[in-house]
């Protein structure tokens, strides 16, 4: 029997992730500020939802809308952050940088992961902005802790990117294709048997998990359709 896939929800306070739990969530991404879509939580926002729930938390780093580091300035606070999060508790993250080609900020994840100690980690949606996919996943190839690409396989969501998730699910075995694919952005249940189809066992929802939007909580029934339909296959 195959493993069960992995279905991850975005969380913004503690009560979001107790209903994401109880709903069968594996994993939570811990963010604030979801009109930027999604930026580093606090400290303090951290540590009072990791009281909250057992499950895995993947923790948001990422200090300004889009998907520039900053800087040195900027990759300096990013470590920082990384540091005192890890300091309290947080062992797995979400990161990625690119410059303003396009193309993947090595110096600057370089940075960043080295902070992390070794701990797995997210390449986000970034890589669905890069101007070279398969660019952007050989030069990350190796680098400790990567073990996920979070993707729509298109900067305009799943409808569109499904060709490119199924391509890139049927080459995990090449250098750079072997971190999990968890799709993300604009994922409906429809798309599910598709996904599950073609190997891929990673999904992550936010909007999704909230019937009364972005205001609204998650909401734990929500959550377990979702995870009934990811079981079900």
């Amino acid at each position: 029997m195959s493993k069960r896939a992995v279905l991850e929800v975005i969380a913004l306070d503690p009560e979001d992730a107790i209903a994401a739990q109880a709903g069968g969530a594996d994993r939570l991404e811990l963010v604030t500020d979801m009109a930027a879509d999604g930026l580093t939580p606090s400290t303090a926002g951290f540590t009072g939802i990791r009281a909250a729930v057992d499950i895995p938390l993947r923790v948001m780093l990422r200090l300004a809308d889009g998907f520039s580091a900053g800087g040195d300035d900027g990759i300096d606070r990013l470590v920082g952050v990384a540091r005192e999060l890890r300091d309290a508790g947080a062992d797995q993250f979400v990161l990625g940088f690119l410059d303003p080609h396009g193309e993947v900020d090595v110096p600057a994840v370089e940075r960043v992961v080295a902070a992390l100690d070794g701990c797995p980690w997210t390449f986000h949606r970034a890589i669905d902005r890069a101007a070279d996919r398969d660019a952007l996943r050989k030069q990350l190839d190796g680098l400790p802790g990567l073990d996920t690409y979070l993707t729509a396989g298109s900067p305009a969501g799943v409808d569109d990117g499904l060709p490119t998730l199924l391509t890139e699910a049927a080459r995990h075995r090449e250098p750079g294709y072997e971190p999990q694919i968890l799709v993300g952005g604009g994922l409906r249940l429809d798309h599910v048997p598709r996904l599950l189809a073609a190997g891929i066992d990673g999904f992550h929802i936010g909007g999704a998990a909230r019937p009364q939007g972005w205001d609204g909580p998650v909401s734990a029934d929500a959550v377990a359709e979702w995870r009934k339909a990811l079981d079900e296959g």
